[in-house]
């Protein structure tokens, strides 16, 4: 249950930021690279802020 809130979550993020990127200003594409490199950082460390979040609002793994 948590994986699919975190990919959701992560996913629509993601599509937020290229639109108001697209729309507002091209600046929120480093919203979208922060996205990534914290996707990246979580494969090497297990350990990501969303997901901590996540579990502190009661979601189960």
């Amino acid at each position: 249950m948590l994986n699919t809130y975190f990919r959701v979550i992560v996913g629509t993020l993601v599509l937020l930021s290229v639109v108001l990127s697209a729309y507002v200003n091209l600046n929120w594409l480093w919203f979208t690279v922060f996205i990534g490199v914290n996707l990246i950082q979580s494969a090497f460390t297990k350990w990501c802020l969303l997901e901590v979040i996540l579990k502190k609002f009661g979601l189960k793994d």
